[in-house]
């Protein structure tokens, strides 16, 4: 078995001749292999000793021994608790520094499980509140015209509410698309100082309360052009609000394009258009299709704006040029300050089908936009074969051809 000494001697001897030598393991330990994935028994332990101490003082606390009462109150004295013990816990065999990350992994963790938490229990409520009025066909088949507060469920609908949302959000991200992903190509191509003056004023606008937006609609278009609140000033508040949403996140994602794909496409003779068309939007359509997801999110769910330039009505307006027109969440706010259980009902059921129709447009979104660059559908990957082949046998007639000496060639 070979020394430490003698392995140093062949690697200094091996680098002196110039040459390249693998340095021989033989008789070298190997330590234990550390597991980046998963939890080891010392955390496990740690983490339900923590959980079960805390909830145990806790209730012991809350009835027992102090006069303290009430469920949120048990649950942050819990948590507290919990941090408290684990840290202890951990400290008995681990470094401060490990102490320190292990803490800030528990926080992270525990502030993902809230957010996910909040999200599930504000769905599960709506559609639980709203199943009364869900459970019924006439729901979203027809209209509240004709429909007192006091009629039940079995009569009338948000069918006007649905048409109206499509229509509204149809014509703002018809405006939005455009406008927006134009102004980021501008931001990250072109740039200056007008660019940057852009970015500035986008970045005001991102802070801009909906109901100010849906005043400057107000005052700007219904008091001065169409004289009546209507879909299409509707739809022009909305897009105040997407605006500036899709132009900041498809900015951020176009800076990520790597600088190298430009360069290669000006190398190759490509203009900047043909450049920003073929190679930066393609490379960038999972992002920017999440940009648009946030906007459109955004824009569907806004009711300051709509309250002020959409209209309340019960009747279905397919024009959004004449006449009010309302929306979902329009129609949610106007049916759930109503004192009556039915109209309440028809309330949460409006908002649970106004989610399941983010829910809706978010999966269509990821369908279309959701695969990398280079990713081919089959359709797409037939039609790359197909060009190929149709490649192939024109060159291959190319290559048939006989080619004839020239004139100098064929002198003597």
């Amino acid at each position: 078995m070979s020394t430490v000494l003698e392995r140093e001697k062949t690697m200094t001897s091996a680098t002196s001749a110039g040459w390249t030598a693998i340095p021989d393991k033989t008789g070298i330990g190997v330590g234990e292999r550390r597991r980046l994935r998963g939890m080891s028994f010392d955390d496990t332990f740690n983490l339900v000793g923590a959980g079960a101490a805390a909830t145990c003082t806790a209730t012991l606390l809350f009835g027992w021994l102090t006069p303290l009462t009430g469920v949120v109150g048990w649950i942050a004295l819990s948590y507290l608790l919990f941090l408290g013990l684990y840290v202890v816990l951990t400290s008995l065999r681990a470094d401060r520094q490990e102490v320190a990350d292990r803490v800030v992994t528990v926080l992270l963790v525990s502030a993902g499980v809230t957010l996910l938490g909040a999200l599930i229990f504000v769905i599960t409520f709506t559609i639980i509140r709203g199943s009364s009025a869900l459970l019924h066909l006439n729901f979203f088949t027809q209209t509240l015209e004709g429909t007192g507060p006091l009629d039940p469920l079995t009569s009338g609908g948000i069918l006007h509410a649905i048409v109206g949302s499509l229509i509204q959000i149809g014509i703002a991200l018809v405006i939005t698309i455009p406008l927006g992903l134009a102004t980021a190509v501008f931001l990250n191509e072109v740039g200056g100082r007008f660019a940057r003056f852009v970015r500035t004023i986008v970045d005001a606008m991102t802070a801009l309360p909906s109901v100010v937006a849906g005043l400057f609609v107000y005052a700007a278009v219904i008091q001065l052009v169409t004289q009546q609140r209507n879909g299409f000033a509707a739809s022009l508040a909305i897009t105040v609000m997407m605006l500036p949403i899709v132009i900041r996140a498809s900015d951020v994602v176009l800076r990520l394009v790597a600088n190298n794909l430009r360069e290669a496409a000006y190398a190759l003779g490509a203009t900047r258009v043909s450049t920003v068309w073929r190679v930066i939007l393609p490379t960038a359509r999972s992002g920017l299709m999440t940009a648009l997801i946030l906007g459109t999110a955004r824009g569907i769910g806004e009711t300051a704006p709509v309250l002020l330039t959409s209209g309340v009505t019960a009747v279905l307006n397919l024009n959004p040029f004449e006449g009010p027109m309302i929306s979902l969440p329009l129609a949610i706010f106007d049916l759930v300050k109503s004192p009556e259980p039915a109209m309440i009902a028809r309330g949460f059921g409006a908002a649970a089908v106004l989610l399941i129709l983010v829910l809706g447009l978010f999966l269509t979104a990821r369908a279309i936009g959701g695969r990398g660059p280079g990713d081919l559908t089959n359709r797409q990957r037939r039609r790359v074969a197909e060009a190929s082949r149709r490649d192939a046998a024109r060159m291959s007639r190319r290559e048939s051809i006989p080619v004839f000496p020239t004139t100098e060639e064929s002198r003597p």
